[in-house]
């Protein structure tokens, strides 16, 4: 599904990233793992054409979305990646279910079907009666729910999250981690997921471990959750 071909990415003279090489496969839950500055969010913002790499590829489904151009690729960003960062990011103006819509309507849905479909996810994801809350009335956990059904309001193939449970008590962090698990079985989400959550990290299907800008360690799971 995601295939990453011998990546390289410098800022000024540190070289960041050096020549990663890694597949994603369909309805995967991958965790990337690794010290601070090992390379990990620089590598997930590459996956999702968030940044370019000074060298290698990123094809999804064989597509090389750096071979588009800057209009395009938000387009395909939009129609095929969703993401869920550590803090929510969600508009303080806007209710939750306006807040999920959003990539809907920029994608060209009507507001009558963009919060159709949003009052669906949040349904699904127990935040039916939250709907028309802004995020300052609402609970760390319930905003990073919102996060997450914003992620997924346009169906995409795949979910990359930076550090999505890094701001969230045990409890809610613990609810979000099975979350995407629950995703995956009910809508056959991909998820790729920077964490230093070693919990999190243990669910997954594969755990990448980064140091220095490279792939130390692949480690697979034996049984999905």
């Amino acid at each position: 599904m995601i295939e990453v071909n011998n990546v390289t990415k410098s800022f000024d003279r540190l070289q960041v990233l050096k020549g990663i090489n890694l597949t994603v496969n369909n309805g995967e839950v991958v965790s990337i793992v690794g010290p601070s500055g090992a390379g990990k969010t620089t590598l997930l913002q590459i996956m999702g054409s968030l940044d370019k790499p000074d060298s290698g590829t990123v094809r999804f489904d064989g597509k090389d979305i750096f071979s588009l151009n800057e209009k395009q690729q938000a387009r395909f960003r939009n129609t095929n990646i969703g993401f869920v960062f550590q803090f929510h990011q969600l508009l303080p103006e806007f209710t939750l279910e306006e807040n999920v819509a959003m990539p809907a309507f920029i994608g060209g849905d009507s507001r009558t079907a963009g919060l159709e479909k949003a009052r669906k996810l949040l349904n699904y994801l127990g935040l039916s009666d939250r709907i028309h809350h802004k995020p300052a009335q609402l609970s760390g956990g319930e905003r990073q729910r919102g996060a997450v059904a914003r992620a997924l309001v346009n169906s995409p193939k795949v979910v990359l999250a930076d550090e999505p449970s890094g701001s969230l008590d045990s409890h809610n962090r613990e609810e979000l981690h099975r979350l995407f698990f629950d995703l995956r079985r009910d809508m056959g989400q991909t998820f790729v997921i920077v964490t230093h959550d070693e919990s999190l990290a243990g669910m997954a299907d594969r755990t990448i471990t980064m140091r220095d800008g490279t792939i130390t360690e692949i480690t697979t799971r034996t049984e999905k959750l």
